[in-house]
């Protein structure tokens, strides 16, 4: 498997080794063992799939405080995948990577708790995996709004499905700090 570091650190796209022939295809999608000597080491405690139609945007997610890690990917179809630094204090934050991801490309992408996770689909029907790093909280979960002028996201669609939660979530400035992630150095920079 190929990792490349973003330009967030601690963000990761990875290329995962796809054995094919004329029958088909096989790759791991996760070894604990490479992973981790790839600098994912956290232990995943859940797994999560969900299906979108086409122009559908799910995001901007994260919970805090129990912060989850993402490992996601998209075994049908494709989507244009999100990650914003929302770590009050971090020299990144407020910037935002944006990554392709589909069933034909077979890429992943890791950002570790701290980070807001969102994605667009732009290949229906898409169907979406994710492994977290910490339960789902609901009490936790906070949304900053998708089209957040501050950040300037290029989305692939001027006018997305969304639901009322992400339609109505508050820019990232209007989130309370308490409610954010804080950063640290040894989170690495």
């Amino acid at each position: 498997m190929k990792v490349r570091e973003t330009d967030l650190p601690g963000v990761s796209l990875i290329e995962p080794e796809v054995f094919g022939d004329a029958r088909g295809f096989f790759l791991e999608t996760f070894n604990a063992g490479r992973y981790r000597d790839a600098g994912i080491g956290e232990p995943f405690v859940q797994d999560n799939v969900s299906q979108s139609g086409a122009g559908i945007l799910r995001g901007l997610h994260f919970q805090h405080p129990h912060g989850q890690g993402k490992l996601v990917q998209v075994l049908r179809g494709a989507a244009y995948d999100v990650i914003v630094d929302i770590r009050v204090g971090s020299p990144t934050f407020g910037l935002w990577v944006g990554e392709t991801l589909s069933s034909e490309n077979k890429r992943q992408l890791y950002a570790p708790p701290g980070f807001a996770h969102g994605f667009c689909v732009v290949q229906a029907p898409c169907l979406f995996t994710y492994k977290v790093t910490e339960f789902y909280t609901p009490g936790d979960e906070v949304s900053v709004l998708w089209n957040d002028p501050d950040l300037g996201i290029a989305w692939p669609v001027a006018e997305p499905a969304l639901n009322a939660k992400d339609k109505d979530a508050p820019r990232l400035r209007d989130i309370p700090k308490d409610r954010l992630p804080a950063y640290s150095e040894s989170q690495g920079a």
